[in-house]
């Protein structure tokens, strides 16, 4: 009987999954889903969920059901690379034959003392249903500051300026402006959004200490004061990943073959924010890597040469509220009610594992 583990049910793992059961699963071979939650979580869509503008249940995605696939719950406490198992929680060893490393990211807090004490943030379920209790609980004319202002810090900014009208918010970041990576057109569209809509834009911070309600920025005496602080400036791959002994790239994730495979174990495959790939880490990414993984296995299986494609990405999509967005789709910039929609429509198909 040939084993298959895949820890990590998100966007990755789930890809994975789906794609095997439509492929065919051989029926000598056993395929054993790991998560520790009971269901995907949308993790594009936590910035909403922590604002308060969605409820738990509308970002909860169920497994398959099939009876070629067993689902297992749990914590994942290592990987051995040699002995060809994976340790859970309680030291109980799961045998292998083929792994799937889907586990994605955490924060990244870059060193700053106090960052990851005294900071909430959005990176899983639990951490996003904290991050709203915690915003939702300060009072009128509050302050709530967002560290980080990449895609998501602004849907965060303009998902809770939706949520609390009475909110006084602001987004930190250590470039001169918000989204700096993405061209200038949308930089101004999305900046002027938020002057609009009175959320505070400030650049060139270099933070070098958080405390309880208080940053600091190494460029100034004068510390920052606020009532919650949201983290979004930052990731890498999960603590599991970051123990593995094995070429990375500048970012700490790890090296693969054309086959999505560790060339140094052929029979252990990374997808998603744990492998070095030739674009920004998304589900989208980690998607269209899971259904090659699931190409490859399936090749292997009838004893033929895998034969994949390029992957390549549609855009990129970010919102602003719920009336509207921007987007990037090649080289074309995107502004206004159609990228909003057009993210409504992706995240639809999501739920219901389309497209």
């Amino acid at each position: 009987m040939k084993r298959v583990i895949i820890l990590g049910g998100g966007y990755g793992g789930q890809a994975v999954a789906n794609e095997l059961i439509d492929k065919g699963i051989p029926s000598d071979t056993l395929v054993t889903l790991i998560d520790r939650m009971p269901y995907q979580g949308l993790k594009t869509e936590y910035y909403a969920l922590a604002a308060g503008t969605v409820s738990d249940i509308e970002l909860r995605v169920a497994f398959p059901s099939d009876p070629r696939l067993l689902i297992t719950y749990g914590e994942v406490q290592d990987v051995d690379l040699e002995r060809q198992v994976v340790i859970m929680e309680g030291n109980n060893e799961l045998p292998y034959d083929y792994l799937i490393i889907a586990l994605g990211c955490t924060d990244k807090f870059h060193g700053i003392i106090g960052a990851d004490q005294y900071t909430c943030t959005i990176q899983t379920f639990s951490d996003a249903r904290q991050t709203y209790q915690r915003l939702n609980d300060v009072k009128p004319q509050g302050q709530v500051t967002i560290v980080g202002g990449g895609l998501s810090g602004v849907e965060v900014a303009a998902e809770l300026r939706e949520s609390r009208q009475d909110l006084n918010i602001r987004i930190l970041d250590r470039g001169p402006s918000i989204l700096s990576a993405f061209p200038a057109k949308l930089q101004s569209y999305v900046a002027d959004w938020f002057r609009e809509h009175d959320v505070e834009m400030i650049g060139h911070v270099q933070l070098g200490r958080v405390e309880e309600g208080i940053l600091h920025d190494n460029e100034s005496p004068k510390p920052i004061y606020t009532d919650v602080t949201v983290w979004t400036a930052g990731i890498q791959p999960v603590e599991l990943v970051q123990r593995i002994n094995l070429p990375k790239d500048n970012s700490g994730r790890l090296i693969i073959n054309e086959y999505h495979q560790l060339p140094q174990y052929t029979n252990v495959y990374i997808v998603g924010d744990c492998a070095s790939l030739p674009f920004a880490p998304s589900g989208q990414a980690a998607g269209a890597q899971g259904k090659q993984v699931a190409e490859v296995l399936h090749a292997i299986w009838n004893g033929k040469t895998p034969k994949l494609g390029k992957i390549k990405l549609k855009g990129m999509l970010g919102s602003l509220g719920k009336k509207a967005g921007f987007g990037l789709m090649g080289k074309t910039a995107l502004m206004g009610r159609v990228p909003r929609l057009l993210k409504t429509g992706v995240l639809w198909k999501s739920k219901h594992h389309i497209g």
